[in-house]
């Protein structure tokens, strides 16, 4: 088989996130309204801000945001972790960073699977937040030892994923005919089941340990529990969803409002209480689970060693002076405090690049395509107008060093005492393969765009 016959991974990608985002509009139809929301007002936001527009273009993303999503899954075992690295590798996704949510109050960890070449993300930037549920961290043995019999029985991919991720493997792709079956038998294993594969007694007592463990433990794949689309105007979607019969959480994640976007700033409706049926042995059960929501993202600049250390300062600093309650009755004093401390964090992308704080992509500008050799530094030649750094857009999720943020939705109630226990090698191991470390990667893209253009300027690179 010829490598012209074999379907880009990219595409494949594209077509799944597709599919995965048509079938959760049929599963959840409040998710179907943040998307018509998100788009209203992302068209609002363009029109408006030409600037902004030009911007976007400038950096080959005006035409990606209408198809940009982030899911989250949870997986039960390592066998489960290992095969869905496969299974995403299809599509051109590898895992990026290392996060540790039992600092957090949450028995996971986790890695994001996502493109990383440019033109992969301007293709479709994908993204499927995956962690894996840690049964050392629960206190009771034997219910530690029910559930991982539970999750031991269970097999979440079907056998045509299965046969396809191998093929794949084997022929370096897939032809157009088995990508289209590879997208369709995937799909399966994020597919909600409105049938547990355990007891109400086993369900309720998994709860009881965490409200994650239950979700993870007590059905048969691990669904999909949000997908999430890119605004633009995070505080504008904040602000429109009651009027779209949606109730928001009290508080947007992340940063404060900024002229200039640093990480990730999100939002979302509360979990759904939907429907379950519970094994009794003599039939089902009914009963109810909750676990799905709906989220929506801002995204800003991706941000330096020393920049994720100024925000989980300033963020640990603002949750010192008022904690957000869960029921939403301080939500002005958290946003308050958390303007006022990141009045510390410079809202000029030439401060933030002066300081060091987040990574920036080099290119030349028209006076610099037309110049000839040209003599100076980077610094030199971006003030003579020469070049232009344009913020390099944060791909990756909330860091979890400031904690209290990441709840996935479950509410300030299911944050429990967990042992802080970070252990990347494990999870590596896990995994099959190591995770790309984020802050290396911005580093590099950083670095190499401005020697391409230092190269195509006629001399060799130098510091700037």
């Amino acid at each position: 088989m010829t490598a012209s016959a074999l379907v880009c991974p990219d595409d494949i990608r594209a077509g799944f996130s597709a599919a995965m985002s048509a079938m959760y509009r049929d599963e959840v139809p409040a998710y179907g309204t943040l998307l018509d929301l998100v788009a209203e007002v992302n068209s609002e936001r363009l029109a408006e801000r030409p600037e902004e527009r030009a911007a976007l273009v400038a950096a080959g993303e005006l035409d990606r945001i209408s198809e940009e999503r982030h899911g989250a899954i949870r997986l039960g075992t390592a066998a489960e972790l290992a095969v869905m690295r496969r299974l995403f590798a299809v599509m051109g996704m590898v895992p990026v960073g290392y996060y540790d949510l039992s600092a957090a109050g949450v028995p996971v960890h986790s890695t994001a699977f996502r493109p990383v070449d440019a033109a992969a993300l301007q293709r479709n930037p994908f993204r499927v937040f995956t962690s894996l549920l840690r049964l050392d961290l629960i206190a009771d043995a034997g219910l530690r030892q029910e559930a991982a019999e539970v999750l031991a029985r269970r097999q979440i991919f079907t056998p045509g994923a299965l046969r396809l991720i191998a093929k794949a493997e084997e022929a370096g792709g897939l032809t157009g005919e088995e990508a289209q079956q590879f997208i369709a038998e995937a799909l399966e294993t994020f597919r909600w089941h409105a049938r547990a594969n355990v007891s109400h007694d086993l369900y309720r007592r998994l709860h009881d340990a965490h409200r994650l463990i239950a979700d993870v433990v007590s059905f048969r794949g691990p669904h999909i529990n949000h997908l999430t689309p890119r605004t633009l105007d995070i505080d504008e979607v904040q602000r429109r969803m009651p009027a779209r019969g949606i109730v928001p959480k009290a508080v947007i994640e992340g940063p404060p409002p900024r002229n200039c976007p640093i990480l990730l700033r999100q939002t979302s409706f509360k979990a759904l209480q939907e429907p379950v049926a519970f094994e009794t042995g003599e039939g089902w059960q009914e009963g109810t689970h909750t676990a799905r929501f709906g989220e929506i993202e801002q995204r800003g600049i991706a941000l330096t060693p020393k920049g994720r250390g100024l925000y989980d300062t300033l963020l640990n600093k603002a949750r010192a002076t008022v904690r957000p309650a869960a029921d939403g009755s301080n939500a002005a004093e958290y946003e308050a405090a958390l303007t006022d401390a990141f009045q510390e964090f410079p809202d000029d992308w030439e401060g933030v690049r002066a300081q060091g704080l987040g990574y920036f992509q080099w290119s030349l500008t028209d006076a610099g395509r037309a110049a000839g050799p040209v003599e100076g530094d980077a610094e030199g030649l971006l003030a003579r107008g020469l070049l232009r750094a344009d913020p390099i857009t944060y791909e990756d999720f909330l860091p979890v060093s400031a904690a209290g943020i990441f709840q996935s939705n479950l509410g300030d109630e299911a944050a429990q005492d967990f042992v802080e226990d970070p252990n990347q090698q494990r999870f590596e191991a896990d995994l099959g393969a190591p995770v790309l470390n984020e802050f290396e990667h911005y580093a590099a893209i950083e670095a190499e765009s401005r020697a391409a253009c230092l190269a195509a300027l006629g001399h060799a690179p130098v510091a700037g």
